[in-house]
């Protein structure tokens, strides 16, 4: 853009008007400028005009980034805030801008109880370690955990560990000789010190994803948990859950008993029965250590968590205490579970309802001189014509309804070998009942 500026002369009265650059109208500026003084008071005036004009020609042509340019600069070098941001105020001392510090004081009851119970039961949590999977440093640093490690419970001053099957899974995968090393265990000692052992196989219990590991640990430092009773959990009461989430030893999480009673579908590919539902956080590296009531008695061993994301969504699930305690000792004794029920072949359900049996455990194969036969029970079989007869139907144990096969087996899992039960069949269109002497299930 060019400005229209009008030149004078002293000798002439008549003017005339060119187009001048900016460089020009700046020079023109600061001429006039500097020779108003010998002027005359008309010439001076113009001078003025043409200096506003020049003025906001040069405004106008400045670019939007020069502005916010200079704005900035303006900002910045303001003495105020030069001043706060470069030199502080040595007016003030260090006593003068710093907070009163308030004594710690005594925690909340509830704070309290819940001190004292972590500290009680953290000792008898332990860490464990597949061996056939170790920790391994990334590029950024940070410790990588395999989800083969998880928690753990001391049982007894034996130096028994009770854990989840699939905590020690991969070892487990490749069939070791009971006795055989399959964990590195790190138990917690006195002023936070850990100690470290090897966990031989006792025995384990895919069915249950249970598994019993034992170190050579000195007595002064061996602190068994306690166990309570879960029949008597009710829906409501505080729960806490330790263990070591992600590799982060004796982590504390509180929530409350959420639900009773559910099936946890296990990472070991079963389904548990009578489960512990909770809201407590339970993350990968939890599996296998206590769920603890507001007395410190352990209800449940975390085992599985329900989520999208592969993190805690707040419904977290414990195999019950009843469960362990009647799982734990036959491990430690045995090396496996003894477990009763019926010695016949009952159909899956996806068979059972192409052959119209949809409500009860259909029977399929007797084997000869079992108990079952014994008792007269009928498997399914073909007719004279090569067509199907369906055998005994089981509708109920002991008046417990059974709907399909696997209520049969949650049914039975409570019960002992040599146990007695009343079985009501339907056998093609009658009812009969029938008492049948429980074997043991290998």
């Amino acid at each position: 853009m060019q400005v229209m500026a009008s030149t004078t002369s002293t000798s002439t009265s008549t003017s005339s008007s060119r187009p001048l650059g900016r460089r020009q109208m700046v020079l023109h500026s600061c001429s006039c400028s500097c020779s108003c003084s010998s002027t005359s008071r008309s010439e001076y005036k113009q001078t003025c005009q043409i200096r506003a004009q020049v003025a906001r020609s040069i405004v106008f042509l400045s670019t939007r980034r020069k502005i916010l340019a200079s704005a900035a600069l303006t900002f910045f070098c303001n003495s105020t805030y030069l001043s706060a941001f470069a030199l502080g105020d040595p007016t003030l001392k260090i006593e003068d801008v710093t907070p009163q510090i308030l004594p710690f004081g005594a925690l909340f009851p509830s704070e309290e109880r819940i001190v004292q119970l972590f500290e009680t039961n953290t000792y008898s949590v332990v860490n464990i370690f597949d061996v056939t999977l170790r920790p391994q440093l990334n590029v950024t640093g940070v410790v990588e955990v395999p989800e083969g490690n998880g928690s753990g419970v001391v049982w007894d001053n034996l130096g028994h560990i009770v854990t989840n099957y699939h905590v020690v899974g991969n070892a487990l995968s490749k069939n070791p000789k009971l006795g055989e090393v399959v964990a590195r265990v790190n138990i917690l000692a006195s002023q936070g010190v850990q100690k470290n052992f090897e966990g031989k196989l006792i025995g384990a219990d895919r069915f249950k994803d249970l598994a019993v590991l034992k170190i050579d640990a000195p007595l002064n430092i061996l602190r068994p948990i306690k166990v309570g009773k879960s029949s008597d959990l009710r829906v409501g009461q505080q729960c806490l859950a330790i263990g070591n989430p992600f590799g982060f030893d004796h982590t504390l999480t509180v929530g409350v008993i959420s639900g009773l009673n559910r099936d946890i579908f296990s990472q070991t590919g079963v389904t548990i029965s009578g489960g512990i539902q909770t809201d407590a956080a339970i993350n990968p590296g939890n599996s296998g250590g206590p769920l603890i009531d507001s007395k410190g008695n352990m209800i449940g061993i975390n085992t599985a968590i329900f989520t999208q994301t592969g993190t805690s969504a707040g419904v977290g699930f414990a195999i019950p205490s009843s469960t362990v305690l009647k799982i734990a000792p036959q491990l430690i004794q045995l090396g496996r579970v003894v477990r009763a029920g019926l010695d016949v072949e009952i159909a899956p359900d996806l068979i059972a309802n192409q052959l119209n049996a949809r409500n009860g455990a259909l029977v399929l194969l007797v084997p000869p001189n079992s108990q079952a036969a014994k008792a007269g029970l009928l498997p399914t079989r073909r007719g004279f014509a090569g067509n199907i007869v369906l055998g005994d139907i089981i509708t109920s144990v002991d008046n417990k309804p059974i709907r399909s096969k696997s209520d049969l087996l949650k049914t039975l899992d409570d019960y002992n070998v040599g146990d007695s039960v009343n079985l009501k069949l339907r056998r093609g269109d009658k009812d009969l009942e029938i008492y049948v002497v429980l074997e043991e299930i290998k």
